[in-house]
């Protein structure tokens, strides 16, 4: 578990909800590992083997797929990529007003354990520091029906809300290495009807959530817009694989009249010096945009 983490990949916070449980008993193990976090930290390998799922980039507007590699049609938890649909959800809904309203104060009893989210929150740092509470609270003032209506208006993955099984908890929990799945074929589909405005959203949401997506990093002139998000796995018998984490990185990349799509899924033998979303992130930007990307 890496201390350093990227603005946009703060999501070890779903290996501690899913292996310490969740609720108060939860957030107390949670602040028992923080104590020692350091000294874990310090047995972890850098040689933690990273296997490539899925890379695929598409262009809008052409037939011609701009890379894909691996198995891309193979479902996994949005974890905290799904923060784009929650994100066109607030603001569609009016929950967001703007990306800095609302500010929501950090209370007790909320998930806690970095300490960056121990603070007023706004859509802006929210996105930006990946705060699983500020998510939740969202959710909640959508209510079930509302929520369960927009992830099935999306065609977001799987669809399934449900949540953990037997804790009705998919209202707020869905998206944390739980029912809800999405492959990376499908995420880049729906970022697609996202930004050539197929979703049935204002357009004001799409344009405020492509703000807090944009990331500062310009490589040969393109502007790139993306969202981390890592968890943990399930195995062929429905158990959850700890210690064996996933990344993602999706998102899109703009230059000029140009508009490429992309998703990007790692897996990992055991759990990485960096955060996995990072990892994913880099890799991304590097199989594209470096010296012998494939945009160049």
């Amino acid at each position: 578990m890496a201390l350093k983490q990227s603005e946009n990949d703060l999501d070890y916070s779903v290996w501690l909800t899913v292996s310490c449980g969740r609720g108060r008993k939860g957030q107390s193990m949670r602040k028992i590992i923080l104590a020692t976090v350091a000294l874990i930290v310090l047995s972890f390998s850098a040689a933690a083997k990273e296997r490539v799922i899925c890379t695929v980039a598409i262009e809008i507007g052409s037939d011609k797929t701009v890379l894909q590699e691996g198995e891309c049609n193979k479902r996994i938890s949005s974890a905290s990529t799904f923060k784009v649909a929650i994100s066109l959800m607030g603001f569609d809904s009016g929950i967001f007003t703007s990306l800095s309203e609302p500010k929501w104060p950090f209370k007790e009893g909320y998930v806690d354990w970095n300490p960056k989210w121990r603070q007023v929150t706004t859509p802006q740092s929210w996105m930006r520091d990946s705060v699983v509470w500020f998510s939740q609270l969202t959710t909640e003032r959508l209510g079930a029906k509302t929520f369960e209506a927009y992830v099935d208006a999306f065609d977001y993955g799987n669809g399934d809300v449900s949540g953990d099984v037997d804790k009705d908890n998919g209202l707020t929990h869905a998206w944390l290495s739980s029912s809800l799945q999405i492959s990376p074929r499908e995420q880049v589909d729906f970022l697609t009807r996202m930004i050539e405005g197929k979703l049935p959203v204002d357009p004001t949401a799409v344009e405020q959530t492509k703000r807090l997506m944009q990331l500062d990093q310009q490589p040969r002139g393109w502007h790139i817009y993306g969202k981390t998000g890592a968890g943990l796995p399930f195995s062929d018998d429905g158990e959850l694989l700890k210690g064996q984490p996933f990344g993602w990185y999706v998102g899109w990349a703009e230059k000029d009249d140009r508009t490429v799509v992309f998703a990007r899924l790692l897996r990992f033998s055991e759990r990485p010096e960096n955060t996995p979303g990072a990892i994913a992130r880099d890799g991304l930007l590097s199989v594209l945009f470096g010296s012998d990307g494939a945009l160049k």
